[in-house]
């Protein structure tokens, strides 16, 4: 990620994330579309297995950079929190609104927080503290039972951000690891890990739908391209405040293609979450400008 970004390279970079939160979103709603018929597992692995294929010639000219492959423990640590992160997350947008999950997952950075100070015996100021309780307390609004009935689906999604923070938590050990690596490990693992329970009770998919399950794997990876060069690209301070136009993004499809209007309830949970995650990107951003500073 670049320091100092000029302004042409902060525009060039909100091109690429915004791209990055388009194909995200079109990859959520067709697993919204169709994931209530097929298990989460099973549109995991597809999912896992066409970004393999198409990673594949990447990792070919990259063979020797995978000959040195060191903390094995760590990265399939990572690879099963992922794994449950998205597999919990697939059941929970095909069961749940799109708005309200899509809100939900902002909650990653409020969790971060605590994770951070927890399992990584971080300093957390009172101010990230307090931040973090204001983001549960939108969690709370967000979620309270006559929003959103209380159902597997809810837990899913629970399961979908205490995993997915974990595996940024461990994504910050594996500092200085190849890229390369990181992605063989997260799509290749993917691929392995739920390739049992996915075969195991695969569903028959419908003739009809298999371009659209093969294309989750096709936008998700190439998001994860746009995201990565966005934030090589342009500042966090810039692009921090952007990424929360994937809750407007999110509650238009929701409401065009699938008829859900966001409820009160949901709305201001977001705006109480969107506040304490944006001021927890300030202070990060600000925290390290001075010790830049310093340096």
């Amino acid at each position: 990620m670049s320091q100092g970004a000029s302004a042409k390279d902060n525009f060039r970079a909100g091109l690429w994330l915004m791209a990055d939160m388009g194909l995200n979103i079109w990859a959520i709603s067709i697993v919204k579309a169709l994931g209530a018929g097929y298990p989460a597992w099973q549109i995991v692995f597809l999912r896992a297995l066409t970004g393999l294929v198409l990673i594949l010639p990447w990792l070919v000219r990259q063979r020797h950079v995978l000959a040195r492959i060191d903390r094995v423990a760590l990265h399939l640590f990572r690879v099963a929190l992922s794994a449950a992160a998205l597999t919990g997350g697939f059941y929970a947008v095909a069961h749940l609104p799109l708005a309200f999950y899509m809100t939900m997952n902002f909650t990653r950075p409020v969790v971060l927080v605590a994770l951070s100070a927890l399992v990584l015996r971080e300093t957390v100021s009172g101010a990230r503290w307090f931040a973090a309780g204001l983001g549960l307390v939108g969690a709370f609004i967000a979620a309270s039972p006559g929003n959103v009935p209380w159902t597997p689906a809810l837990l899913a999604a629970l399961v979908a951000v205490l995993a997915g923070t974990g595996a940024i938590i461990v994504t910050r050990q594996l500092k200085g690891t190849p890229p390369v690596v990181m992605m063989l490990f997260y799509t290749g693992g993917l691929a392995l890990i739920t390739s049992w329970p996915a075969l195991s009770g695969w569903q028959p998919v419908a003739a009809g739908h298999w371009p659209f399950l093969l294309a989750v794997g096709v936008f998700s990876q190439a998001a994860q391209f746009c995201f990565l060069r966005a934030h090589w690209l342009g500042d966090a301070g810039f692009l921090g405040p952007l990424g929360y136009s994937s809750l407007i993004l999110s509650g238009l499809v929701g409401y065009v293609f699938f008829s859900e209007i966001p409820s009160l309830n949901t709305v201001i949970g977001a705006a109480i979450i969107v506040s304490a995650t944006a001021f927890l990107t300030y202070r990060t951003a600000r925290l390290r400008t001075h010790a830049a500073s310093a340096n």
